[in-house]
């Protein structure tokens, strides 16, 4: 496959750009694979990136039942961090940030990563005492963090009301600089077209509806367009991941709920960060094309509809307009919502089971964006060696009967 570059631009502008290579294939499944990967988001996509790439396993194929990037990854508000608390969380989070930073570079294809930085805002004292810990946390762990105060907080975001005659009155936040967003499609796109040109094969349109197994192994799956065979399988299908547990009898510790995001009408730039507010349950951001890029909380009920309630998406709406009084009349655009997989700790499953062949990377909750290539990596190391990669080995599927678990409900909170 032909790199981007600002020669490949210019040789194609003497053809008026009517020449350039498909950005993937569409092949036509193999009998037999290595491994199969179900799910074509970005996790899936940058497990078989990095399983080609780094482990020179080739003969793969990714199965989606829709196509490339169109489930949670194209739902997301696109934040990205790492300031998580526990020591475990914060170096997978971490890894993945590194990762970000030169992941376009890497790709051929620009992501649009955007280190714009991110603001987690306290109001009131346990809020405030919170944020100390985990920003303590995260410097002993090397990563950038500061506490700041509501002045601090103001000169960074003019846009926030700060004053004291707010509703949910500011007394400081904490600031990851190197947190921001990056651009969710060219994420996917990115990491499709440089897996494909390794020869991974992406199999759009291609829906599992069974996984075979012999001799108690995994050998493959059934899929609509008939039974594809492979020693290994990897699942990563985020709030779907339980319907596939159960194709094989398994019951994995996770819910799935609907969790809402809106975009406004696009408009001239006025927030130059990302802001988020776990006590209100809403944060925005601005796109590259002017929207406003505004999330919610997870619905309480359980479910797998791509859509949410009204009550949550009028509740954070109040709140961004109580926050930021400036944008009361912006109207917005659309409202959608994504099925998450929450785990009782709030920490992700990327784990080799008990089945032989069968691995599962799930329970990314409301926060598996920011974790894309980072969880990818250390997914396709697990599935390539059968053994966990060491940022991977705490957030076995074990953990939940050793009782050693991760729980990042305060960093992780609703706002990702």
């Amino acid at each position: 496959m032909s790199r981007y570059s600002v020669f490949s631009l210019f040789r194609h502008a003497l053809s008026h750009h009517e020449n350039w290579q498909k950005v993937w294939r569409n092949p036509t499944p193999k009998d037999v694979y290595d491994v199969v990967i179900v799910g074509g988001g970005g996790h899936g996509l940058a497990t078989a990136y990095y399983l080609a790439k780094e482990h020179g396993i080739t003969n793969v194929a990714v199965v989606e039942k829709g196509y490339l990037g169109g489930g949670n990854t194209a739902r997301n508000t696109t934040i990205l961090r790492s300031n998580y608390l526990w020591d475990e969380a914060a170096h997978l989070f971490e890894h993945s940030m590194k990762l970000w930073e030169g992941l376009s570079q890497d790709l051929n294809y620009n992501v649009m990563y955007s280190p714009r930085g991110v603001l987690n805002l306290g109001h009131n004292l346990q809020d405030m005492r919170d944020i100390e810990r985990r920003v303590n946390a995260n410097r002993l762990n090397g990563i950038d963090g500061e506490v700041l105060n509501a002045k601090q907080v103001q000169e960074i975001c003019p846009l926030l009301d700060c004053s004291e005659r707010a509703r949910y009155p500011v007394l400081g936040a904490s600031w990851q600089a190197r947190g921001g967003v990056a651009r969710h499609d060219a994420v996917a796109w990115g990491f499709a077209r440089a897996a494909d040109s390794l020869g991974v094969d992406l199999l759009q349109q291609t829906e599992v509806v069974g996984i075979r197994r012999h001799e108690g192994a995994v050998c493959g799956v059934e899929t609509n367009r008939g039974f594809i065979a492979a020693k290994k399988v990897a699942c990563v299908t985020a709030g779907s991941s339980s319907l596939l547990a159960k194709m094989v009898g398994m019951e994995l510790p996770i819910e799935s709920h609907p969790l809402q995001a809106c975009v406004s009408e696009p408009i001239k730039p006025i927030l130059d960060t990302v802001v988020m507010s776990n006590a209100v349950h809403g944060y925005m951001s601005q796109s590259d094309k002017g929207d406003l890029v505004i999330g919610a909380g997870i619905d309480s009920y359980t479910g797998y509809g791509q859509r949410g309630s009204f009550p949550v998406i009028e509740h954070t709406l109040a709140a961004i307009c109580e926050m930021f009084p400036d944008v009361r009349r912006v109207r917005m655009n659309r409202a959608w919502g994504g099925i998450v997989d929450t785990t009782p700790d709030a920490s992700p499953i990327i784990s080799k089971t008990h089945i032989p062949g069968l691995y599962f990377n799930c329970g990314w909750g409301t926060g598996g964006f920011k974790a894309t290539p980072g969880s990818g990596n250390v997914f396709a190391h697990t599935v390539a060696k059968d053994e966990p990669h060491p940022l991977a080995k705490p957030f076995s599927i074990d953990r939940f009967h050793s009782g050693h678990l991760i729980d990042e409900h305060g960093a992780a909170g609703v706002a990702h």
